[in-house]
């Protein structure tokens, strides 16, 4: 099959590297005839045995000619719509033959000719409209010149086309299983594992396959290029101008292009004329989120686990079969799942002035309830997040009142309502588990249970008081009296920050240690915060020996928090 356009150098090329022996004709006609712009002006190149792309403006036909040479030739057809239906039409044209009568070898004049092809509409072999993947297949086609025309009547889209005269030894598009849909084998909260049957073309004709899973919230595709348009929608595919429309240097910014200084104002004149009339029309389509869409190529593998879903979400699952030789793929049938809703958590109940100890999984959560059985006009909400810092909301009688990440201990004050109830949800971080304690009071006044904390509750260490056998710290303290014990234990040389960062559990009180690992307890405050400060030497240390120090604030109710752990090494050589 050789195939034709109104391109003449491209028509001339094709002809010459297929090298087939055309059909009897006029050949000085036929060249002609093709030569002549104004004769095939809509038509495009269609190289047998290779799939092409197009673009379709809206409303705007695009017409494929190509020449069968000899009678009873298969043809296969093949039109892929992306991002719209199409409707297209293959009919089997006659070129207009030499009709000077006088025998001369002149040839009609063009103008008529053409007249004479636009004419005749030509003999209907095929129709479809639709989004569907569909083929015109026929095993003995008639010489002749066949066109293809296509138009998208919805909106400006692309489209693939395969055209062969060698159907059976080209298989290009990877051949289907017996059994083409995907199943879902497993479903979980966020989880959702597909199976499908191998591709033959892969796994008996060892040809180079991998399969493409596509996941998205809105429906299944029937080709790979319509996900990927869809995929790709901010880019509108340039948003091509309408036809016969110039652009102007403001249309190329549009596009990212900045115009060169001396282009711009050698044009200005002319597009400060046409500035109205040559307007583009333009849509503008967000672009989908990322998690909306994704496409995942997996090699060769006909299993796989989509995970990080949303819980209680639909999802809509496609498989592609990707020849990797020839990029061109075949659809498996979709498939679509509901994930399973999140784990109802049991709510906590917390009794007014008590402390609840609460542990969250890494990124999970946890939801408390407090109901004050009597009227009240304040609640003091109490946090101490023991690990790292998690995220507290309140909500009262269903609407939020609270919303704070808290590190440490934090103490929150709500404005209250009669037979009011509160919600607190509280969730933990993506690095790991959390930690909880957490009091709800609606008592005014008295002493409050957990100790008050400076900012910085690091501990420092003083090197140039450091000797074989001591070493000399300081912390900050507050404005209340409070207790403050210390604690010593020898680590291995090996011990570092990342282990000291494990370990720094601020719940952990002074009753989780030895008894041989206490140094002292204190009583400090002082009413000018500008000189709470202390400082003690721990003695009775080794030579070159590490260790972790402790610091402990006990608060009136009992109730304890740690400081931030210090690394220190004595002196090796006094």
């Amino acid at each position: 099959m050789a195939w034709m356009c109104g391109c003449y150098g491209l028509v001339l090329l094709v002809l010459g590297v297929i090298g087939q022996k055309l059909p009897t004709r006029d050949e000085g006609l036929f060249q002609m005839q093709i030569r002549d712009k104004a004769l095939f002006h809509d038509s495009s190149v269609m190289p047998d045995g290779a799939e092409i792309s197009g673009y379709l403006f809206r409303d705007t036909p695009k017409r494929y000619y190509f020449v069968v040479e000899e009678d009873n030739t298969p043809l296969l057809v093949t039109v892929t719509p992306c991002d719209a239906p199409l409707e297209w039409r293959l009919t089997l044209q006659e070129l207009p033959e030499d009709r000077s009568g006088e025998g001369s070898g002149e040839p009609e004049p063009l103008e008529q000719q053409k007249q004479q092809v636009t004419a005749n509409e030509g003999t209907e072999l095929f129709t479809y409209k639709g989004n569907d993947v569909e083929s015109f297949i026929s095993t003995s086609s008639p010489s002749g010149l066949y066109q293809l025309e296509i138009i998208s009547t919805e909106k400006d889209s692309n489209f693939k086309i395969y055209s062969t005269t060698t159907p059976e030894s080209d298989q290009p598009y990877p051949e289907l299983p017996y059994d083409p849909r995907v199943d879902v084998t497993a479903l979980g909260r966020t989880t959702v594992t597909l199976a499908w049957k191998p591709t033959p073309t892969g796994s008996v004709m060892g040809q180079p396959i991998q399969y493409c899973v596509v996941i998205n919230k809105e429906h299944n595709f029937k080709s790979l290029c319509a996900a990927e348009a869809k995929m790709s929608l901010d880019d509108a595919f340039m948003i091509a101008p309408k036809p016969g429309r110039d652009f102007s240097p403001f249309d190329f910014a549009h596009f990212g292009f900045v115009p060169s200084e001396n282009d711009f104002h050698k044009d200005r004149s002319l597009t400060t004329n046409r500035a109205l009339s040559n307007k583009m029309s333009r849509t503008y389509i967000p672009k989908p989120k990322v998690a909306d869409i994704q496409k995942i190529c997996i090699g060769n593998k006909n299993i796989f686990t989509v995970t990080d879903l949303k819980p209680d979400t639909q999802f809509y699952f496609d498989v592609f079969a990707v020849n990797t030789g020839t990029n061109m793929s075949t659809a498996y049938v979709g498939t679509f799942a509901r994930t399973k809703e999140e784990a109802k958590q049991k709510t906590v109940e917390l009794k007014d002035g008590k402390v609840t100890d609460v542990f969250i999984k890494r990124k999970g959560s946890k939801f408390l309830r407090f109901a004050p059985v009597s009227s009240h006009q304040r609640v003091t909400l109490f946090v101490h997040a023991c690990l790292d810092a998690v995220q507290v909301q309140v909500r009262r009688d269903g609407k939020l009142v609270l919303s704070q990440n808290v590190e440490g201990v934090r103490q929150f004050q709500l404005r209250g309502k009669p037979k009011a109830k509160y919600l607190i949800r509280l969730r933990g971080s993506r690095k790991g588990a959390s930690t909880l304690k957490v009091l709800a009071s609606t008592r005014a006044g008295g002493k409050q249970p957990f100790p008050a904390l400076p900012e910085d509750t690091r501990i420092k260490a003083f090197d140039k008081l450091r000797t074989c056998s001591s070493v000399t710290v300081a912390w900050l303290g507050t404005q209340e009296r409070n207790k403050y014990c210390v604690y010593r234990r020898e680590v291995s040389e090996s011990y570092g920050e990342e282990h000291r960062r494990r370990e720094q559990n601020q719940c952990a009180g002074p009753e989780s240690r030895r008894k041989s690992e206490k140094v002292l307890c204190k009583y400090f405050h002082s009413a000018n915060l500008q000189k709470a400060v202390t400082t003690e030497t721990i003695t009775g240390l080794e030579a070159g020996k590490s260790y972790l120090l402790d610091v402990y604030v006990v608060g009136h109710s009992g109730h304890s928090v740690k400081y931030q752990s210090k690394l220190v090494k004595t002196r090796k050589y006094c």
